[in-house]
């Protein structure tokens, strides 16, 4: 059974939702989840998954929530890496912000590439401004990915 360690990165709790809702999804289709909310790089690696999946919101100009900006520093400085092992990313974010638009994300795909990890599929990246729900369409691509 393959395992998949999901990670929330959230402010007001729409990556978080998402996530809850991917965990069914991945659950149902027999995977064995790790939903971390405050997640641990030590509960990760102890985990063993062999897929990490990033669900995150952006906040302010293209940053990682605080919820899981420590396990992204972590992560950067112990520098595990994740060959032979595959990732997925989910960023939310407002493409108002230019630039910065789904900043959280694309920096946690880079971190995840430079780990020697496999992307999935290219980031999903949701822009607030055009789409009120999130879930409707990051679900169908959590079907589609896994």
């Amino acid at each position: 059974m393959k395992k998949v360690s999901i990670l929330v990165g959230t402010v007001y709790g729409g990556a978080q939702f998402v996530a809850e809702e991917a965990e069914k999804i991945l659950q149902r289709k027999g995977y064995l989840t790790q939903l971390n909310l405050e997640p641990k790089l030590n509960d990760v690696l102890a985990f063993a998954p062999d897929i990490w999946l990033v669900i995150t919101s952006t906040t302010g100009q293209g940053d990682i929530p605080d919820n899981l900006l420590p396990f992204f520093i972590d992560v950067k400085d112990r520098f595990p890496l994740l060959t032979g092992k595959k990732y997925a990313v989910i960023s939310l974010g407002d493409s108002g912000y230019g630039d910065t638009f789904c900043g959280a994300g694309k920096q946690f795909a880079e971190l995840l590439a430079e780990l020697q990890g496999t992307a999935m599929a290219p980031t999903l990246e949701i822009d607030a401004g055009e789409t009120l729900q999130p879930e409707d369409l990051a679900l169908p691509w959590i079907e589609q990915q896994f």
